[in-house]
């Protein structure tokens, strides 16, 4: 069995529908509106059920939206831990234009939390025995800024494999922090991190450093369509994305992440762990909405379409 917990501190409802036109000031009218249970750290559970895996959940849910969000978590073969919160969760939205087949992503902030209301979630992971504890996407408003670092020294103490996927203050603080197993940042929230514009050269420097002050074992830079780096103390590796037609872009980054840590979890490298992750990131891309990826398709591609670029 798998021992993956996957923490998810401001979980959404993802609401992704299409219309012919988007224009300011008339009404739009949407059709083939979906609802899933979105979020970092959700849909990185999502991600290892998917793909046949057992993972554990322990996420924030409250107000008036949260007994639906609580509803559309259920349907997955997740291991389910709601801590409850006094605001409600926040609600996304994802609109396909039909007409140009362009994506407009409307994501709120979120509810403020009580700092005491995170301290469930610290005491769950106090009390976990696994091998991997995810923590991805944004930190609410109120959530003290070391809260994912409070996470790392807890795994690092019991441990287990710290994976953090984020942005912003929480993640600079924790990579000050150190005690990362992994990252997974994006070019753009790399590029935050250090300060800088980077191009893919300076991008693989930027990570080597941050690797070499001990922020992060692991780093996994996604650049979309143009692949990804992963940098360790083993060097670089550089590996291009599949072709694939393209429906939505919206969760490839959760898809690579939650692939990635259960193809760990099965005993494979860290390399083969990253080439699986980019196959399940493309196959995101092939699906609609928030469908996120399906698990043939990341076989498939995995099998069949992700090549080491050069290392």
């Amino acid at each position: 069995m798998e021992r993956i917990l996957a923490i998810a501190l401001n979980p959404a409802i993802d609401v992704s529908c299409d219309a012919e036109h988007v224009r300011p000031t008339l009404k739009t009218r949407t059709q083939n509106q979906k609802h899933y249970a979105g979020g970092g750290g959700a849909n990185v559970a999502r991600v290892i059920a998917e793909l046949g895996g057992r993972v554990e959940l322990v996420y924030l849910s409250g107000g008036i939206t949260g007994p639906l969000y609580d509803g559309l978590l259920a349907q997955y073969d997740i291991g389910r831990h709601r801590i409850g919160m006094a605001g409600s969760n926040r609600i996304a939205l994802m609109v396909h234009e039909l007409d140009t087949n362009f994506e407009y992503r409307f994501v709120p902030e979120g509810p403020s939390v009580d700092p005491k209301e995170i301290e469930p979630v610290h005491d769950f992971i106090e009390n976990y025995d696994g091998d991997y504890i995810v923590a991805s996407g944004s930190l609410p408003l109120g959530a003290p800024v070391d809260t994912y670092s409070r996470m790392a020294d807890a795994a690092k103490r019991k441990g287990i494999r710290f994976v953090l996927d984020s942005s912003g203050d929480a993640l600079r603080h924790t990579m000050d922090h150190g005690g990362v197993f992994l990252l997974k940042p994006s070019m753009s929230e790399l590029e935050k991190l250090v300060g800088q514009r980077l191009d893919e050269r300076h991008a693989c420097a930027a990570a080597s450093e941050l690797v070499k002050k001990g922020a992060a074992e692991n780093i996994a830079v996604s650049m979309g369509k143009s692949g990804a780096i992963l940098v360790n103390a083993d060097g670089v590796v550089r590996m291009r994305s599949v072709h694939v037609r393209e429906a939505s872009a919206v969760g490839a980054g959760d898809s690579f992440v939650g692939a990635m840590v259960w193809w760990l979890e099965q005993g494979n490298s860290m390399h083969e762990a990253f080439r699986f992750g980019i196959a399940a990131g493309s196959a995101a891309v092939m699906t609609p909405g928030t469908v996120l990826c399906r698990r043939d398709d990341v076989f498939a591609l995995y099998e069949n379409g992700v090549t080491t670029a050069h290392g």
